[in-house]
């Protein structure tokens, strides 16, 4: 099957600072994910970061792409899954990971055939990808959202109040960079990574989900002194460059998928933005 693919440059902060609505939801916004029956990616240059999906009716199978310049997707990469969907199944060199609603699994380089499946055609599982380069190969694992390490932040009184589900991180699974885990805001809280951060050795996107209908997440961007928002719908995502902080406010509750690959696998590693010094 062959893959729909584009391509994103790296854009400096002072570019940014001239670019309109169009330009910047141009340059950031993935919005052609979750597409039934198809494998989607967006290969970023920020930390050669691919971001992707994958709804499969019939088993799909990954493909490499043209631009990596090798037979097979993961000869050079890890990966990591979060099923947003129905229960479904990955093969991974023949064996079979089933992964139910909000499962992940990581699956490390050298791995030369992937398989997606759905469990039922009907309602197919939802496969969210991450994959960056790697340096050698680690065990494939799969983590089910019980087993992540939860961290619960903020509060009610400040309107972000939310468990951080760490998922494919070194407490958990060992990668080479690739970081991801999922955060679900309660009930009446929107604002998620407040106080904003940045972390120069590390790129980041963020991929939004469980927004009710008619309802959406402005998602706050740029140098902390110059920021910029793109309004942001269920199943998009957005790439957050090293410069950049990444946070972002909802008309309702949501979820959000985040990811990052870089030189520092620190989830510590951030650089705190105060709230009122945000321009």
């Amino acid at each position: 099957m062959e893959n729909n693919f584009n391509m994103r440059y790296a854009s400096s902060p002072e570019a940014v600072k001239q670019y309109d609505t169009a330009q910047l939801r141009a340059e950031f916004l993935v919005d052609d994910l979750m597409q039934t029956g198809k494998i989607n990616f967006t290969y970023s240059h920020y930390d050669r970061y691919i971001v992707g999906s994958a709804v499969p009716v019939t088993p799909i199978k990954l493909e490499t792409l043209e631009t990596l310049k090798m037979p097979n997707f993961l000869d050079r990469r890890e990966m990591g899954i979060i099923n947003v969907g129905a229960s479904g199944s990955v093969s991974v060199e023949g064996v079979e990971y089933a992964l139910g609603h909000k499962d992940a699994l990581y699956i490390g380089m050298g791995n030369k055939e992937v398989i997606f499946k759905s469990d039922d055609a009907n309602t197919p599982a939802k496969f969210y990808l991450n994959s960056a380069p790697a340096h050698t190969n680690y065990p494939t694992k799969k983590v089910s959202l019980a087993e992540a390490n939860k961290i619960e932040m903020g509060s009610v009184e400040t309107a972000n109040h939310r468990t951080i589900n760490q998922m494919i991180i070194g407490s958990v699974v060992t990668t080479c960079q690739l970081q991801m885990g999922m955060t679900e805001l309660k009930t009446g809280s929107v604002w998620n990574t407040m106080p904003a951060h940045v972390h120069d050795r590390r790129m980041e996107v963020y991929y939004y989900l469980d927004i009710p209908e008619n309802q959406a997440v402005c998602h706050f961007m740029g140098q902390p002194q110059e920021t910029r928002h793109i309004w942001m719908n269920n199943h998009q995502a957005v790439i957050s460059p090293p410069w950049s902080i990444h946070s972002g406010a909802g008309t309702s509750n949501y979820t959000f998928i985040w990811g990052m690959a870089g030189e520092n696998l620190d989830y510590g590693d951030m650089d705190i933005a105060k709230i009122t010094d945000l321009k």
